[in-house]
């Protein structure tokens, strides 16, 4: 059983920063974010594999970097230039399925998540 916690969220305007962490209980393979606006599905945009090979989708390309902290479990979202449409809640997730990708379905832990706010 993997246990996942999210923090790090918060309001920030247009063009600022936030950092996301997500600490892990328990063993982990690929690792993930999802984030869900209201009224639209959950979108997944990065994820990273145990060699710290990573996929992003192309809606964050660029400005969103995800990076694992193996010694300490811990998941990061460095996001950069942020827009009023990256408004969302942010989730964190696990799987051991292969390929690590962005596919939803493949990840069997979640975190129960981190509300970031962009106001233009």
């Amino acid at each position: 059983q993997v246990q996942l916690q999210e923090s790090g969220g918060g309001s920030v305007q247009s063009g600022g920063s936030l950092k996301l962490s997500c600490a892990a209980s328990g063993d982990t393979r690929c690792m993930a974010w999802f984030r869900q606006a209201p009224g639209k599905e959950r979108e997944a945009i990065a994820a990273i594999d145990s060699d710290s090979s990573t996929t992003y989708a192309d809606s964050v390309k660029g400005r969103f970097t995800i990076s694992l902290d193996s010694a300490k479990n811990t998941l990061y979202l460095q996001m950069d230039s942020l827009k009023p449409e990256d408004t969302a809640m942010y989730y964190c997730a696990t799987s051991f399925n292969l390929p690590c990708g962005l596919d939803q379905g493949a990840y069997d832990y979640w975190g129960q998540g981190t509300q970031v706010t962009v106001s233009s």
